[in-house]
């Protein structure tokens, strides 16, 4: 099974100056306060204090206009003392400690607007309703601009990028984060770091922090690293890929049926069936920003098309290979890996997105239909196609009245704002130049 946290985690003894209370804003850019190790536990209970607009902030930095708050209103950051990383101290600056929070009531009650909540009443419906559980890794791709040249997936350029590799192999191990691998991609000075799967808030939290410190050791070494869904608009593109999988009660897997099309259960096809049911909503929520959409197009490796298929990485939903070497258990293996996301997403947000598709889906007794891996492109032509553009995306979910239903008003229609907000920041640029902008940012 997977790593859980401490019941009753204790402080970390800091010789660190400040700890960092963070949130993932719906820009996906970690936001927060630093306070010093002086006064961490007494944060760890009553936390910092902030402001319900600082949900309407866009990638830009500026606050989306019209949004619902206004100038009033306070929140606090509750910081979860079991989600948090070490970043290591380098050259100028010192060691620090950030910790994921939720967005919370000045009593600690929950707040509709707070995307980590939002992962958490996704999770807790989907026990209620089915009794199960589910568990996630994501798989993010990242690019280091000053490490071009070598061929990709060579040793040429995992040695190159060294010694920040190591350092980053050893940053993530360090943070908790169990990396499975490290790996030069496909794409020019392009990597790659799987994370092991773990339940599903810790995944989403992990998810998070991953990308701080690979930020975070990128710059203590001299080197700028992008999770821009594409430097150019005829680039190579980076994604997050969000893997899942369901587990019964008793921890037993779920997903794994070896007499059905793709080995995939029941269960396994009704789940999928809501995810695509919901595709062009889930998209505007996993891929949401202005240059997301042309990297999901056909023949990009991506997600072609709104599809459940076996080891077939044009497919929205891609049913992972199982391997029996060694006499592994593959109903231990087989999950679902979601392809249509990429790193301008909110991890919490996308993952209970995901859940509460797939929750819809199990409510149902349709079954999504398993393309195998031998379909040809010919047939795959009658798939759905995904929304072409960020526009389409968000003019589904407003369509979509059972997506509109998962989130709170919050939540949900501040979402909406920033995207829209995201979009008219970049309407008089050309795809490049919408390119290099949110690559500065991302």
């Amino acid at each position: 099974m997977t790593h859980q946290p401490p019941a009753n985690p204790k402080v970390p003894q800091m010789s660190e100056p400040t700890a960092f209370i963070a949130t993932c804003d719906l820009a996906a850019i970690v936001r927060g306060r630093a306070v010093p190790a002086s006064r961490l536990t007494s944060t760890l209970t009553s936390g910092v204090g902030w402001v319900p607009a600082d949900l309407a902030l866009t990638c830009f930095g500026n606050i989306a206009p019209d949004n619902m708050f206004g100038s009033v209103g306070d929140l606090r950051l509750v910081p979860d003392a079991t989600a948090f990383a070490t970043l290591a101290e380098t050259e100028g600056r010192p060691a620090t400690v950030l910790y994921v929070a939720d967005q919370t009531q000045l009593d600690g009650s929950p707040w509709g607007g707070c995307p980590r909540t939002a992962l958490k009443d996704a999770i807790a419906a989907l026990e209620d309703a089915t009794g199960l559980t589910a568990h996630a890794s994501f798989e993010h791709e990242f690019m280091v601009g000053t490490m071009t040249g070598a061929p990709p997936f060579s040793f040429e350029r995992a040695r190159g990028a060294e010694p920040f590799g190591s350092a980053l192999v050893a940053a993530v191990e360090g943070a908790g984060l169990e990396p499975e691998s490290w790996l030069p991609e496909y794409g020019e000075g392009q990597f790659e770091v799987p994370i092991a799967p773990t339940c599903a808030l810790l995944a989403a939290d992990r998810a998070v922090l991953l990308r701080e410190v690979i930020r975070d050791v990128a710059r203590g070494h001299g080197h700028r690293a992008t999770f821009t869904p594409l430097a150019r608009p005829d680039g190579v593109g980076n994604g997050v890929h969000i893997h899942i999988s369901l587990y019964d009660a008793s921890g037993a897997p779920v997903l794994y049926d070896p007499q059905r099309p793709g080995k995939l259960s029941q269960i396994g096809a009704r789940f999928a069936a809501g995810v695509l049911a919901h595709a062009d909503a889930l998209v505007a929520i996993t891929a949401p920003s202005p240059v997301s959409f042309l990297r999901l197009a056909p023949h990009r490796w991506s997600a072609g098309g709104a599809f459940l298929a076996e080891r077939n990485r044009e497919a929205l939903l891609r049913i992972c290979p199982t391997i029996r070497i060694g006499g592994r258990d593959e109903a231990a293996q087989l999950h679902l890996e979601y392809r249509a996301a990429d790193a301008t997403a909110n991890p919490w947000l996308a993952l209970a997105a995901l859940l509460r598709a797939g929750l819809a889906g199990l409510s149902g007794d349709e079954e999504a239909r398993v393309w195998p891996e031998t379909a040809t492109e010919a047939e795959l032509a009658e798939v759905p196609a995904l929304p072409g553009d960020l526009a389409s995306a968000l003019d589904a979910l407003a369509r979509d009245e059972v997506a509109q239903s998962w989130f709170g008003t919050e939540l949900i229609h501040t979402f909406q704002l920033v995207k829209r907000a995201e979009l008219e920041a970049v309407g008089d640029l050309d795809p490049a130049g919408v390119c290099r902008r949110i690559a500065e940012v991302y």
